[in-house]
């Protein structure tokens, strides 16, 4: 079976034998009621692909669709003037950068259409170029745009200039209303809603279809898909692995499985880490793999928000506030959202609230470890290496060892703990011994106080308490006089109580302390 791996163009997959999974009797559905549409899904997710199979559409190209839902649904096959702008695949760093990209499609567009330039600015050069397909070929224009918003989302920390993009594309898009009457139809994608910013000020009859429960799986793969069009597939992974047919099922739904598009829907597969699997044979973080948004990494070292939550339990939003953004230093919980690395758990639509956790195990990792490439810099031990030493040193019950790595981590002179530090430990602690796949808490309340760290498996209990600026034994005793050990006492697992002294002026653990009992 050949693979669709980083295809986005619809005629190259079709022409290509690659393997494709039938979306067009939604799509048929978009297109019959016309409009304009609005779908927000994270990266990867196959939206530049669902635009290009809309754009085939659109442009009569029926052989394409051939044995297709839509095949057997479309009668007319009839041919319309489509505009389909891209502004993805580019960082925006000024609006130089948006006028480039815009002149570029509207300069290809007037030459398609044998249409003079007859205006400097964008957004009259767009009015009239469907003023032109319009009276050229008596048909309405499709519009198709594809990451709306990656100018503004690239900007988010950037005020003066973000503002600036969203008053050049408010204007742009506004032109769509205006010459609503030769349009056949709207659809834009993107990552984020941005709501708050009116970016479709002028386009008030813009439908959202992102929490749509009938188009859920419009984008992605769901489980009977993965079932319908890849059984043969994962059977030959299973057997590659020495895993049954139906352990590589659990594995693959464990790993890329969960995403929510709507309230109580079912669960979606992030189709590049599916289709990377399959076609490698190897149980790999794909998605991740691909590159962090530079904004979201921004946006989460600029936040004061407790990221530690997000690791240790779900999170409860107002449904409302799923398309925020403007607020991310207080809270990016919805940013992470949009962007793909939460997603709807369980949903209250009497109380407008839903419940937001990560999807499945590779998102889980790989927002573990965004983090952890903030506090640990680069250079030195390589960090994958660093995370099995410490898993080996935690399994095999050698606390020793796993403060000596934990030294050596923190010693770098690049390490970026500055603000809070004692929070900014626990952070990293937290993260660290996430990624290793231990039960760890920071600030764990006990009936006499809270203790800064504790870290469970299936043989040990290790209980870190942090003073900043301190003696390693003044933490030590902490434990002791608050009794942090009392609810183990009966625990057949081995204890450790460590004490750990941080420095902030060398930024870097001084000494510790270890009590094994």
């Amino acid at each position: 079976m050949l693979y669709p791996i980083g295809i986005q163009n619809f005629e190259k997959l079709r022409q290509g034998g690659f393997a494709y999974v039938d979306k067009t009797d939604l799509v048929y559905q978009i297109v019959c009621m016309g409009g304009y549409y609005f779908l927000s899904r994270p990266r990867r997710f196959g939206k530049s692909l669902l635009l290009s199979t809309m754009e085939a559409y659109f442009q009569g190209k029926k052989e394409l669709f051939e044995g297709l839902a839509i095949g057997k649904l479309e009668k007319d096959w009839t041919e319309y003037p489509v505009l389909h702008l891209d502004l993805g695949g580019k960082e925006y760093k000024s609006l130089e950068d948006l006028d480039t990209r815009l002149d570029r499609y509207l300069g290809l567009w007037e030459s398609l259409l044998e249409s003079p330039k007859r205006y400097p600015m964008a957004d009259a050069r767009f009015s009239d170029i469907i003023d032109t397909a319009y009276q050229k070929t008596g048909k309405p224009v499709v519009i198709l745009v594809d990451e709306y918003d990656k100018p503004i989302v690239d900007n988010l920390d950037k005020d003066e200039l973000k503002e600036a993009f969203r008053s050049r594309l408010s204007g742009f898009y506004s032109v769509m209303k205006a010459q609503d009457g030769k349009i056949r139809l709207g659809f834009l994608t993107g990552i984020t809603k941005i709501g708050q910013l009116s970016i479709f000020s002028g386009l008030n009859n813009l439908k959202d279809i992102s929490l749509d429960p009938r188009y859920v799986d419009l984008c992605g793969i769901s489980e009977n898909d993965l079932h319908r069009y890849f059984d043969e597939s994962v059977q030959e992974l299973a057997q590659t692995n020495q895993l049954s047919k139906e352990e590589g099922y659990a594995r693959l739904k464990s790993l890329y499985d969960g995403y929510h598009f709507s309230f109580n829907s079912i669960g979606i597969y992030n189709p590049f880490s599916l289709l990377n699997t399959l076609s490698s044979k190897q149980f790999l973080e794909y998605w991740y793999g691909t590159g962090t948004p530079t904004f979201l990494t921004v946006a989460l070292r600029q936040t004061e928000y407790d990221i530690t939550k997000l690791t240790e339990n779900e999170i409860q939003i107002s449904i409302s506030r799923l398309s925020e953004v403007d607020s991310y230093k207080q809270d990016p919980v919805p940013l992470l959202y949009q962007c793909g690395y939460l997603t709807i758990k369980e949903c209250f639509p009497d109380f407008n609230a839903c419940t937001l956790g990560f999807p499945n195990q590779e998102v889980r990792n790989g927002f573990l470890r965004m983090q952890l490439s903030y506090y640990v810099p680069k250079g030195g031990t390589d960090s994958d290496v660093l995370i099995l030493r410490l898993y080996q040193s935690l399994k095999a019950g050698n606390p020793e060892e796993m403060m000596k790595l934990l030294d050596g981590l923190f010693a770098n002179q690049n390490y970026q703990i500055q603000g809070n530090a004692e929070k900014d430990v626990q952070y990293a602690l937290s993260i660290i011994f996430n990624l290793l796949g231990q039960h760890v808490h920071t600030e764990c309340q006990t009936s006499n106080g809270r203790m800064d760290v504790l870290i469970e498996n299936k043989d040990y209990v290790y209980i870190l308490e942090l003073k900043i600026n301190a003696s390693a034994d003044e933490a030590l005793q902490q434990i002791e006089d608050k009794g942090y050990d009392r609810p183990y006492a009966a625990d057949s697992r081995k204890l450790f109580k460590i004490g750990v002294c941080f420095s902030t002026q060398t930024r870097r653990i001084e000494d510790w302390r270890i009590r094994g009992l």
